[in-house]
């Protein structure tokens, strides 16, 4: 049984707060994007954060918010990972989260497909430009901002990355281990992101494909 960290990400209700910290669940995402589906207010942050148990982590994902938003979201749940998902320069977030005093995580939106007139997404290159942030979470480029509920090419990846990776994208009970077997090497270290994978409708979360999810994660061979 390995070890991998896993974060369920979209909760907004505490009965799945409370079934993916039992299921194993390292960390628990809320997303303060107020376009999405799964959009939770600071408020609602705070008291769905309050029901986590020790050494589970609450993150607080963020699509250009401004540095007001914010410190004003990290303000009212202390110890939260802060996570960028828009378009926030590396200064904006290093500085930012320095500030704070919290970790950070940049995602890093790959695309499904490579057209030939564009080059591939260079993820060395995203890596150094953000060498401050804590991981890189990778998820699938789509239109819209937030989780794509789509995978992309794991294979494509370098086999180099100098950071710590956290694989997103389309991830289900029924495909992590492919996803895991493919980019556990590739970076420093790896995690895994969960979101609609594990849904019955958006922003409702199903305990039995947590649960599911979970053991995938924890029966995958490292080698």
């Amino acid at each position: 049984m390995n070890t991998i960290p896993i974060k369920i990400c979209g909760l907004t209700r505490e009965q799945d707060v409370l079934a993916a910290a039992t299921a194993g669940a390292s960390a628990i995402g809320f997303v303060l994007y107020p376009d999405s589906p799964r959009y939770v207010s600071p408020e609602r942050a705070t008291a769905l954060a309050g029901l986590l148990p020790a050494f589970v982590t609450p993150v607080l994902l963020f699509v250009n918010a401004s540095a007001a938003e914010v410190e004003h979201a990290a303000a009212r749940v202390p110890g939260a990972w802060l996570q960028f998902h828009g378009d926030e320069t590396p200064a904006f977030c290093h500085e930012l989260a320095t500030r704070l005093g919290r970790r950070w995580i940049r995602v890093a939106r790959i695309p499904k497909e490579t057209p030939q007139d564009r080059l591939p997404f260079d993820l060395l290159k995203y890596a150094s430009q953000y060498s401050h942030a804590h991981a890189l979470l990778l998820d699938t480029l789509v239109d819209s901002y937030g989780g794509s509920g789509s995978t992309f090419p794991w294979s494509q990846l370098p086999i180099n990355v100098n950071a710590h990776l956290v694989l997103s994208g389309g991830l289900t009970p029924a495909n992590v281990a492919d996803g895991i077997r493919a980019v556990y090497s590739r970076g420093l270290s790896l995690a895994v992101d969960v979101s609609s994978g594990v849904e019955s409708a958006k922003g409702i979360k199903d305990a039995d494909k947590i649960h599911a999810f979970v053991q995938a994660v924890r029966a995958t061979p490292l080698v």
